[in-house]
């Protein structure tokens, strides 16, 4: 391995990200608007804003949190003019000289990867380089008016591959023309890649994109939300069954997405991951309980302290649904630090345990304060 490149950490980095909107697009997807996503304008970009945003960021590092890793999101990296990518370089580089940072990420686009733009990489640590790779499928990249193909992510990987660099590759669901077999071809397709990572995104109508001038003449059906995450679920076991790490669900939750005035429709929620964990966790549950075979009317669901809301869903969605599907008249979720963060075990409840459920209502468990810090929370 290079000097310049360290390999992809298993450990969960820091991430300070930096916007730069639209920076390097050869031109607008149907469905972008970076400004609205990401809340950042362009003439907002600027060496010295960006320094104090770093700064700023750095102080909200727990000891424990590391590596710490600078990610430029929001355009097109390796678009930019060299000299726009040597100076963005260089920024990172003050404080990765200083200690205070490890390395750098940085999303672009499968047709931007090439010998000379790579070479512009030599001498910088380099962790990930993120690809908006959106679908496998060629038909479904023409109607989003992508500008590449699938070929070229295939080319894009093999020369991250052979600089040794990390690689992670973002995907969309509900794109025009796509279907959910389509998705999860492309899924099983970017999992045949072998990236290090994975972010998958369901698509949503926003205000200022090309898509939502189709939604708006109704040339464009978005997915709804139950749709959008019984898909993504789907999609997020392929990953987990080849151990490709999914590292974000959804959009990323901001002031700009909450406004109705920016999504116009599509399946975004602020929970959107969590509620993909709590479908999987809800399966997990009802096949044990078909598996075991036995009757009761009152259960306990045993997971790790850290998986406890997942399990219980929002608002005690899954809690609920369990009673209404298997007639049990009290559910209860507890705590086993033996248990791995995905496993599930079920029991039945005790007598004297029952007695207390049925004169008090079970109270929720307390999140565990060992459970790790939530997962990288920026998206291109």
């Amino acid at each position: 391995m290079t000097s310049n490149q360290r390999p992809a950490s298993r450990a969960r980095p820091f991430i300070i990200p930096i916007f730069l909107p639209h920076a390097g697009c050869p031109h607008r997807c149907i469905f972008c608007n970076q400004i609205s996503i990401t809340g950042t304008k362009h003439e907002a970009v600027n060496r010295d804003k960006i320094r104090n945003q770093i700064q700023e960021f750095l102080t909200y590092r727990k000891e424990n949190r590391s590596p710490v890793d600078i990610a430029f999101y929001g355009g097109n990296f390796l678009g930019l003019k060299p000299e726009e990518i040597k100076s963005w370089l260089s920024l990172a580089g003050e404080f990765i000289s200083r200690g205070l940072v490890d390395g750098i990420r940085f999303s672009t686009r499968p047709d931007t990867i090439d010998g000379a733009r790579l070479d512009i990489l030599d001498n910088c640590p380099v962790s990930i380089v993120e690809l908006g790779v959106q679908s496998m499928d060629d038909d479904v990249l023409a109607l989003a008016e992508r500008g590449h193909t699938a070929s070229d992510t295939v080319r894009a990987v093999e020369a991250l591959k052979r600089r040794q660099l990390g690689i992670g590759l973002q995907m969309m669901v509900g794109l025009p023309g796509d279907r959910d077999t389509r998705s999860l071809v492309t899924a099983r397709k970017i999992a045949d890649l072998e990236p290090d990572c994975v972010r998958v995104y369901p698509t949503v109508v926003v205000n200022g994109s090309r898509l939502a001038h189709w939604f708006k003449k109704g040339e464009y059906r978005p997915l709804s939300l139950e749709a959008a995450v019984r898909l993504v679920k789907k999609v997020y076991l392929i990953f987990q069954n080849k151990g490709i790490a999914v590292i974000r669900m959804g959009l990323q939750a901001s002031d700009d997405l909450e406004d109705t005035a920016t999504v116009l429709a599509g399946p975004y929620h602020p929970a959107f991951g969590h509620m993909v964990h709590s479908e999987i966790f809800y399966d997990k549950v009802t096949t044990a309980i078909e598996t075991d075979g036995s009757t009761t009317d009152a259960l306990s669901i045993l997971v790790n302290p850290c998986s406890i809301s997942k399990m219980r869903g929002l608002n005690n969605y899954n809690i609920k649904k369990l009673k209404k599907q298997f007639g049990f008249y009290a559910v209860e979720v507890l705590p086993d630090n033996s248990l791995t963060e995905d496993e599930v075990r079920i029991g039945h409840l005790k007598d004297e345990h029952r007695i207390r459920l049925r004169r008090k209502r079970p109270t929720r468990q307390r999140r565990a304060s060992t459970c790790p810090p939530p997962a990288d929370r920026t998206s291109k």
